[in-house]
C-alpha cells in the first residue's frame, strides 16, 4: 500500500478530531481575517476632573485632580478661551476664535485678518473625551455663560460689541443683544435670571434678562472691566477692572454700585473673579500681578494674597471651597492653591497659553 502525503493529513486530521472529542474540548475557532472591532469609548475616569483651555495650543488639557497629572488632550480648534460644564455635567463647552491675538495697546490694523470660519463653540463629551462638534456663536467669541436648565447660552463676540444667544440642541442662533464695545465676561447670576456681560472699552457691564433677551440695566463700573463673581446668595457682584487696579462691588438686587475695592498688590491688574460656594470669599486673579487674592465677603477686606505664577486669568472653585484652581497663562501651569493654608500646593504643566479653567465633579 502507498501511503501518500495527502493520505497522511486526512488521518493527521482525523485523529486531532477524535481526541477532541473524547476529551471534550471545544476545538478553537479558526482566526478571522476580517479587521478588529474597533474598542468603544473608554469611560471618563473617575474622581473630579479640570478641563483647561491653551489659547495658543489650540487644545484643552485634562488634568486628573487626584494625581495632579494631565491624563489626557483635546485638539479643538483655534484660540480655546472662555471654558464651562453644562449643568448636568455631561459635556464641556469651549469658546473658540479665528481673530489673531491681540493684547491691549495693539495696532489692530497690522494684524493678520481674522479667519471667520474658526469662530465656534467648541462641544467636548465628557465620557468619550472628544470634540463632537462646533456651534455657531457669533464673531470672535470669548465667553460664555449657560442657563441653569442648559438649554440657552449668552456669548460675547468681541469684535461686534455684540452677545449672541443660541439655543444649544438646536444649535441655532435666536438672537443677538447689543451690548458695550468689546464684551468680554459673561456671567450668571445664581437664580439663573440675568447674565452681566462686561464692556472693556465703555467700563460697564450690561445686565441681560435672561427670558425676555433684553439689557434690563446698564452699570458704570471702572476702566476695562473683565469677569463677575457672585456672593452664593445673590446679594452681590464683584467686578474686575483690569486697568484700574481695583474691583467693583455691585448690590445685584437694586443693580446700583456699593463701592470701590482698590487692590493693595503692587501691579495688580484684576481679571478672573468668583465667589466660594459657601458665600464667605470672594477670589480674584491679578494678571501681571502674579497673584490670587482673597477677599472676606462680609467685610470686602482682602485676607490673603498668594503668588501663583505669571499672568493668571482664568480660576475656578473646587465643588467644597477648599481649593482654588488659576490658569497661568506665561506660566504654562496651572496652580493648586489651597485657600485655608493661603499657599499653593501644587502647579501643572498644561500646555501652551492656558487661558480657561473648569471643574468637572
Amino acid at each position: 500500500m502507498v501511503i501518500t502525503m495527502k493520505t497522511l493529513k486526512l488521518c493527521l486530521i482525523s485523529t486531532l478530531a477524535l481526541s477532541a472529542a473524547c476529551s471534550g474540548a471545544t476545538p478553537a475557532p479558526p482566526a478571522s481575517s476580517a479587521p478588529a472591532a474597533t474598542p468603544a469609548a473608554a469611560p471618563a475616569p473617575a474622581g473630579p476632573r479640570l478641563y483647561v483651555s491653551n489659547e495658543i495650543g489650540g487644545d484643552v488639557a485634562v488634568v486628573d485632580i487626584a494625581s495632579r497629572t494631565v491624563i489626557s488632550r483635546i485638539q479643538v480648534g483655534k484660540r480655546p478661551r472662555g471654558i464651562r460644564v453644562s449643568p448636568d455635567g455631561s459635556t464641556v463647552y469651549v469658546a473658540l476664535s479665528g481673530s489673531p491675538i491681540a493684547g491691549p495697546g495693539v495696532d489692530e490694523s497690522k494684524l493678520p485678518p481674522a479667519d471667520k470660519r474658526f469662530d465656534g463653540i467648541g462641544v467636548i463629551d465628557i465620557r468619550e473625551g472628544k470634540l463632537l462638534r462646533t456651534l455657531p456663536s457669533g464673531s470672535d467669541p470669548e465667553t460664555f455663560a449657560i442657563t441653569k436648565d442648559g438649554k440657552r447660552m449668552f456669548i460675547s463676540n468681541e469684535d461686534a460689541g455684540m452677545v449672541t444667544v443660541l439655543d444649544i440642541a438646536a444649535g441655532t442662533v435666536i438672537g443677538t443683544i447689543k451690548v458695550g464695545g468689546e464684551p468680554e465676561g459673561v456671567d450668571l447670576t445664581p437664580d439663573g435670571r440675568y447674565v452681566y456681560v462686561t464692556s472693556e472699552e465703555d467700563g460697564t457691564v450690561s445686565v441681560i434678562d435672561t427670558d425676555s433677551l433684553k439689557v434690563a440695566a446698564t452699570i458704570k463700573v471702572g476702566p476695562r472691566p473683565r469677569s463677575t463673581g457672585f456672593l452664593a446668595d445673590g446679594s452681590r457682584a464683584y467686578v474686575s477692572a483690569e486697568n484700574d487696579g481695583s474691583v467693583y462691588v455691585i448690590d445685584n438686587v437694586k443693580r446700583a454700585l456699593l463701592r470701590r475695592l482698590p487692590l493693595a498688590g503692587k501691579g495688580a491688574k484684576p481679571m478672573g473673579v468668583e465667589g466660594s460656594p459657601d458665600g464667605r470669599f470672594v477670589f480674584v486673579t491679578t494678571g501681571r500681578g502674579r497673584t490670587l487674592v482673597i477677599l472676606d465677603a462680609a467685610t470686602n477686606k482682602e485676607v490673603g494674597t498668594v503668588d501663583v505664577g505669571d499672568r493668571p486669568w482664568g480660576l475656578a472653585v473646587a465643588p467644597d471651597g477648599r481649593t482654588v484652581f488659576t490658569a497661568n497663562g506665561q506660566s504654562n501651569d496651572v496652580s493648586f492653591v489651597d485657600v485655608e493654608q493661603r499657599a499653593v500646593t501644587a502647579r501643572v504643566a498644561t500646555g501652551d497659553r492656558p487661558w480657561g479653567v473648569a471643574v468637572v465633579r
